[in-house]
């Protein structure tokens, strides 16, 4: 090749560079209003079984896709995300009610007391029984439960990503 064309097809490539992954200017992270969108229909949705196919299509991404960016985005999976909001909230009414566990279970998304004991106990280090029984004392004693030290950050084997057709916070019975 001569010397000119090799010039000529480097400036080419200078001015259309390939890419192998994002486009130059393009977000490696999922925008803050579909983020917000399906943070909400979490919230709203805790009760239900929720599946990564489900949440993807919310914000029209494939799943395997919008699981990637929201990881990049929230600084966890999906799955552990859910996981998370759902011991948020029983922790919240375990310590504002006093409904039976098996319905507090339920009404955070855990189709089994059990599930939800084995989930509460590896996330927080305690059962949600010991939890309710320690807020009690800590209101009598005017500290908040919330001061305690947030274990989810210690969260060990926990599910890390999902395939597409996998559902999220898997309630499976024993």
């Amino acid at each position: 090749m001569a010397e000119a064309d090799v010039k000529s097809l480097e400036s080419i490539l200078d001015a259309h560079p390939a890419t192998t992954g994002v486009a130059k200017g393009a977000s490696s992270e999922l925008p803050a209003c579909r983020l917000r969108r399906v943070t909400q229909y979490v919230e709203e949705n805790l009760h239900r079984e929720l599946r990564l196919a489900e949440l993807s299509a919310l914000v029209h991404m494939s799943p395997y896709h919008f699981a990637r960016l929201f990881k990049r985005s929230a600084g966890v999976p999906p799955h552990r995300f859910l996981v998370r909001r759902r011991i948020d909230a029983a922790r919240a009414l375990l310590a504002a009610q006093t409904a039976p566990i098996a319905e507090i279970a339920q009404l955070v998304g855990f189709r089994t007391p059990s599930h939800f004991t084995t989930t509460f106990r590896r996330v927080t280090g305690m059962t949600p029984s010991g939890y309710r029984s320690e807020a009690g004392a800590a209101n009598v004693g005017g500290t908040s439960v919330a001061a305690t030290v947030d274990a989810f950050d210690v969260i060990r084997g926990a599910v890390i990503g999902e395939a597409p057709g996998q559902t999220i916070g898997r309630r499976v019975d024993g």
